[in-house]
């Protein structure tokens, strides 16, 4: 197995320090051990069934699962305190800043595995997803390997935010989001690591409170590594349960995947521009409308079209409930719109620092 050390993980916060040596992997052995690092946060309600998931998956080799605790103002520690005393499998690790990076990179720094699988507090892994994983990572010789954010909701409005969020019109083409082929991708949902291949990029970047996975995806990329999807992989997603908490989830995601593109150049892709230039449409296209002439109207009539026309398409087939189709026309321009203004008011002050240096 492979030794943990602060560099190769950035677990005391620092910025990540890419090795320089070459990554020339053996393939990995069959029943490979596994390490699951979760981040938690406030998740008395979804922490036992996520880590159940982990403790009862259908693999032959050893599993570990680290829960690196945040400040929680909820039961969550309790839970996590349970869970451990069940199972000595359970390994509980302080993260006293509460941010998702330092989590993850002191429950990574915690474990020795060789392969590292990432899992929310709020996640529910398919009981196959390790054993599946590590078939791809040994099948592709890939560095990461991801699959689908598969939204489950149990309340109309959870259920309408899991509709949104698997809707080409709500949240873009992303196969991670919406599903598609296998093969290689920008970015995966989580990630299942080959822990040489963290420790080569120097883990997460801790001034990535949002993000952090695309941004260290984009690093392992530009060093040589492979990124894959495959929708054989699924991960059962609980969406916020409130327009606020789905609203400041939203705009956080526009303000972070600006600044990746402001650290990373050349890594913003063009259907990111999408909210914020709706968000500008609808906001000019109003003021002129009212101000000018009716023809500004355009613009935001034609917005609603592109609303309606999602709602129609993210509740085709009668799989959703009449309450949750009915939520959608709210759901899907808080999403769009909340993002959009994340973008374009993202301050540049936000991480202030260069690109981080690549490995050669």
């Amino acid at each position: 197995m492979s030794d943990p050390s602060p560099s190769a993980t950035s677990g005391s916060g620092a910025r990540p320090v890419p090795t320089s040596e070459p990554v020339d992997l053996p393939p990995l052995p069959p029943d490979v051990a596994v390490s699951v690092v979760m981040p938690v946060l406030n998740e008395e309600r979804h922490l036992a069934e996520a880590v159940r998931a982990v403790l009862d998956q259908d693999y032959a080799g050893p599993i570990d699962v680290a829960l690196a605790l945040g400040p929680s103002s909820d039961r969550t520690d309790e839970v996590a305190q349970a869970l451990r005393e069940q199972d000595s499998r359970v390994t509980l690790v302080p993260n006293p800043t509460g941010r998702t990076p330092n989590a993850l990179n002191a429950a990574v720094s915690a474990t020795s595995s060789p392969v590292v699988v990432r899992v929310d507090g709020h996640g529910v892994l398919d009981p196959d997803y390790v054993a599946t994983a590590v078939e791809l990572l040994r099948e592709t010789g890939a560095a990461n390997v991801g699959g689908l954010m598969d939204a489950e909701g149990s309340t109309p409005f959870e259920q309408a935010v899991a509709a949104a969020m698997t809707s080409v019109l709500g949240v873009g083409a992303a196969r991670f989001h919406v599903g598609g082929s296998a093969g290689p991708a920008d970015t995966v949902y989580l990630g299942v690591f080959r822990r040489e291949w963290l420790r080569h990029v120097g883990g997460y970047d801790p001034e990535f409170v949002r993000a952090q996975d695309w941004e260290m995806n984009h690093r392992i990329r530009k060093a040589g590594g492979l990124v894959w999807f495959s929708p054989r992989l699924r991960v059962s997603y609980r969406p916020r349960s409130t327009v606020r908490a789905l609203a400041r989830q939203y705009r956080d995601y526009g303000r972070w995947r600006r600044v990746v593109a402001r650290t990373h150049a050349g890594s913003l892709n063009p259907r990111y521009l999408a909210p914020p230039l709706a968000l500008l449409g609808v906001v000019v296209g109003a003021v002129v409308g009212v101000t000018l002439t009716p023809w500004g109207l355009v613009l935001p009539g034609g917005y609603v079209g592109v609303v309606l026309l999602g709602t129609a398409l993210a509740g085709r087939g009668g799989r959703l409930p009449l309450r949750a189709r009915a939520l959608l026309p709210v759901v899907l321009p808080t999403m769009h719109l909340c993002w959009g203004w994340g973008f374009l008011t993202s301050p540049a002050s936000l991480v202030p620092h260069a690109e981080v240096p690549e490995s050669e």
